[in-house]
């Protein structure tokens, strides 16, 4: 079994919630699990925004799909307790030997085009290391950019026009989209897009795009039709609960 299994069993229930309903967690606070997310901001040069959720995306679930996640590997204990309940993630900003340092933690780097990213492995927020807890979560705001034409065959992450996201608030949402994207994703198309790195495309559609593109009330349709899925924040940061932050859409 697939360890994001029980994120695929999951997903089209947790769409079906009441906007009010899906911040309602009940896990004690000492037992509330995180992946961080440590974006790479130097001062100069400054990384393009595009480029670095794209990077958190792919990192995201190589933490997740790696060999050391399976059932007889190192991270599988703290990856599937994580994968189980709510995948939280905590973006946080750092630079210089702070970024160096946060290298010796388990987890994943991904490069693109020259962004940085490092997804490491969940942990017990009340456990996070100290060279981690210390890295600031604010302040990750990255002007827009103009990316390049979406390449071929790569999945899509398509970020809601109406809702603004900073940096580190967009890079958990691609992840938790990268996440949802593989969860559901035969064996043949998982192998690929390993095989590929898990690039992707981060992009902004216009409205009418994401009308379009949008599941509404048939995620099963949507995903059987149109190969696209949702991310449903549960409004702990920045957005209100129940806000549909991610349409992913997957092009083979």
């Amino acid at each position: 079994m697939s360890i994001l299994a029980p994120l695929a069993a999951r997903y089209a229930s947790w769409l079906a919630l009441p906007a009010d309903q899906t911040n309602q967690v009940e896990t004690a606070p000492e037992l509330v699990r995180a992946m961080p997310v440590i974006l790479r901001i130097e001062r100069d040069p400054v990384p393009s925004r595009t480029a670095l959720l794209e990077a958190a995306a792919a990192a995201a679930i190589a933490v997740c799909l790696d060999p050391r996640s399976e059932p007889e590997g190192e991270w599988h204990e703290p990856v599937s307790a994580w994968v189980a309940g709510h995948i939280r993630k905590v973006s946080r900003r750092a630079r210089g030997a702070h970024w160096q340092a946060a290298q010796a933690f388990p987890g994943v780097t991904v490069e693109v085009g020259g962004a940085e990213v490092r997804a490491l492995v969940p942990e017990l927020v009340v456990e996070t290391p100290k060279e981690i807890s210390r890295l600031q979560i604010s302040g990750s705001e990255l002007p827009a950019d103009e990316p390049d034409a979406i390449p071929d065959g790569v999945p899509v992450l398509w970020l809601n026009p109406d809702v603004p996201l900073t940096a580190g608030k967009a890079a958990a949402q691609v992840g938790h989209a990268s996440m949802l994207l593989a969860a559901l994703l035969d064996e043949p198309d998982i192998k690929a897009w390993t095989e590929n790195g898990f690039r992707c495309a981060v992009r902004t559609p216009t409205k009418a795009q994401w009308a379009t593109l949008h599941p509404g009330n048939d995620p099963g349709g949507a995903w059987q039709n149109r190969r696209v899925i949702a991310v449903r924040d549960a409004g702990f940061t920045e957005v209100d609960p129940g806000t549909v932050t991610v349409l992913a859409q997957w092009r083979a």
